[in-house]
């Protein structure tokens, strides 16, 4: 992708999925676009067929926070992002549940729905947490985990996150998302990118606006506090239920090839839980990347895409192995 911060390629389109009694919107790249056509070249060998991938947004996102990487996954995946219930685009559940199993399941419904599993599952901050619940109770369904600052319980205390149990409070919630809509949604958002991006300029100007105006959008929704409330408390629950002890045993039961991704300045999720992940996930490869705040898929794209990169040739090159140990080739003669 040769865009510059200035100049974004647009959000991929999407469409609603129905999940029985309520829906998600779930954003795809088009075959072919958008891009130059590559020149046509002899290929010696069968290319590797395209294998399905999901991506899960954080607290407070959407299915707009994959766009760039999307991209540059392209054509090794392809790339599905969905709008968790009560986020972006997609309406709540009819019961009203944000906890991490009842994303989680939304999740799975997903996949089963479409019948694209397994999937390379991508997972950044509260999506991150879900992904894990989901990789670790549906095994079947993942080919490889990739986690960016995933919102794993840590129980070292952080003074900007004091909000989450907070906002989780009955009804503080929406009265405080009440008082927040009084704050121009252009202030919102910025502090929302001062707070995720270690470099708050690499956020295009283009993509401010689109942010703007989908923030005005949400603060007509008569969900959208609930919305917040209810993820936040699902976060807050997590790191109180038996110490957060639950969700790391849910990480060490993962066995599907992993990437888990820190950034060394994320205000959001500790950089120094890539320790703690290094001793939880049995098959994984931990990366700090620096200069990278909360949101590394979006700050640095490339530096994730090429993570990822790096993660599927080593899965490939071990199933290249296993089937060679099973089909050994005889000698001639």
């Amino acid at each position: 992708m040769t865009e510059e911060p200035g100049d974004p390629i647009p959000h991929w389109p999407g469409q609603l999925v129905s999940l029985g009694d309520y829906q998600v919107f779930v954003r795809s790249v088009p075959d072919g676009d958008p891009g130059e056509l590559a020149p046509v070249e002899p290929a010696p060998v069968e290319p590797a067929p395209v294998e399905p991938a999901l991506c899960v947004h954080g607290l407070e996102g959407s299915s707009r926070n994959w766009t760039d990487l999307m991209d540059l996954l392209r054509p090794a995946l392809s790339c599905q992002a969905l709008d968790l219930p009560g986020f972006g685009d997609s309406p709540p559940r009819p019961d009203g549940r944000y906890s991490i199993a009842a994303l989680a399941q939304t999740v799975i419904a997903l996949i089963e729905k479409q019948k694209r599993g397994p999937v390379h599952l991508i997972g950044n901050s509260l999506g991150g947490a879900v992904c894990v619940k989901v990789a670790a109770t549906r095994p079947g369904l993942i080919r490889t985990l990739t986690l960016i600052s995933p919102a794993l319980p840590d129980a070292r205390p952080r003074m900007d996150l004091l909000r989450f149990p907070v906002i989780s409070l009955p009804g503080v919630g929406t009265w405080l998302f009440s008082k927040l809509r009084l704050i121009p949604p252009e202030r919102r958002v910025a502090d929302v990118i001062a707070t995720c991006f270690s470099d708050p300029t690499l956020f295009a100007s283009a993509r401010f606006a689109v942010e703007v105006a989908e923030l005005t959008r949400r603060d007509s929704l008569d969900y959208a506090g609930a919305a917040l409330a209810g993820s936040a408390k699902a976060l807050t629950t997590e790191v109180l239920r038996a110490g957060g002890r639950p969700a790391w045993r849910d990480a060490a039961r993962i066995t599907a090839p992993s990437l888990v991704i820190y950034g060394s300045h994320d205000r959001v999720v500790d950089p120094r839980n890539a320790g703690r992940a290094a001793h939880a996930f049995s098959n994984a490869r931990i990366v700090v990347l620096p200069r990278t705040g909360h949101v590394a898929q979006m700050e640095r794209p490339g530096l994730v895409a090429a993570e990822i990169g790096i993660m599927l040739a080593a899965v490939r090159q071990d199933a290249t192995a296993a089937r060679a140990r099973e089909f050994p080739l005889a000698s001639a003669g």
